[in-house]
């Protein structure tokens, strides 16, 4: 697919697809994107910054990311913005545009990766059985952390099943994990239903042992 030119707004967080994500927008240049958004087709680019200030420019960008979607919008009498965006597919930045007045790319939508079910011949992996392991780590991640005083458990009756899509139970879980904006854009970046619910697995183990160290050193 040929690149689109794309208004782009780094963050020092990463939106999944299908996630809603709040933004206080204060700084001038990105109050002049949401004006040329909300103008348009109200679409642009989040990217994680990796190295460097969310203000001020000069940081350093992440070259895959999320288009997102204004779904709400609210100007407040300075020209700040408080903004609900919802993210939907995944971008891979081509080129890196000049930022007049702000940043803009050339971006292309990234192949999700293979969404198939078991195949003996192959072995690859069934895909209910990893969101099944996924999910079962990623609620008991929530309700130690909830033990520890770090946030509320997940709602026993809450579905991550993304509707029977696959690719979407996956994103939701990504969403519902706890963890850090680098290993979010790690999971951003995994190909596939299977790749990506077997990185969360492990990260949710990870954040268990840690956990369970915690305690044992109190």
């Amino acid at each position: 697919m040929a690149g689109v030119r794309l208004p782009m707004f780094p963050l020092g967080a990463v939106l999944f697809p299908g996630a809603s994500m709040p933004l206080h927008v204060f700084e001038p240049r990105y109050r002049t994107l949401m004006h040329d958004c909300l103008e348009g087709d109200r679409r642009f680019g989040v990217v994680l910054i990796e190295r460097g200030s969310e203000v001020g420019g000069g940081d350093q960008r992440a070259m895959v990311g999320t288009r997102g979607v204004i779904v709400k919008s609210v100007e407040l009498p300075d020209g700040r913005w408080l903004l609900q965006v919802k993210g939907e597919c995944v971008i891979a930045v081509e080129e890196w545009l000049p930022d007049d007045p702000y940043p803009v790319a050339m971006v292309s939508e990234r192949d999700p990766g293979p969404v198939r079910p078991n195949d003996a011949a192959t072995g690859a992996p069934d895909h209910a059985d990893v969101l099944e392991a996924a999910t079962g780590r990623v609620r008991r991640a929530r309700a130690l952390l909830a033990e520890h005083g770090g946030g509320p458990p997940l709602p026993p009756d809450l579905a991550l099943d993304g509707d029977g899509d696959a690719e979407a139970a996956t994103w939701e879980l990504c969403a519902a994990a706890p963890v850090s904006a680098y290993d979010a854009q790690r999971l951003l970046i995994a190909e596939g239903v299977a790749a990506r619910a077997s990185l969360l697995a492990q990260l949710m183990d990870d954040l268990e042992l840690d956990l369970h160290r915690m305690g044992t050193a109190e």
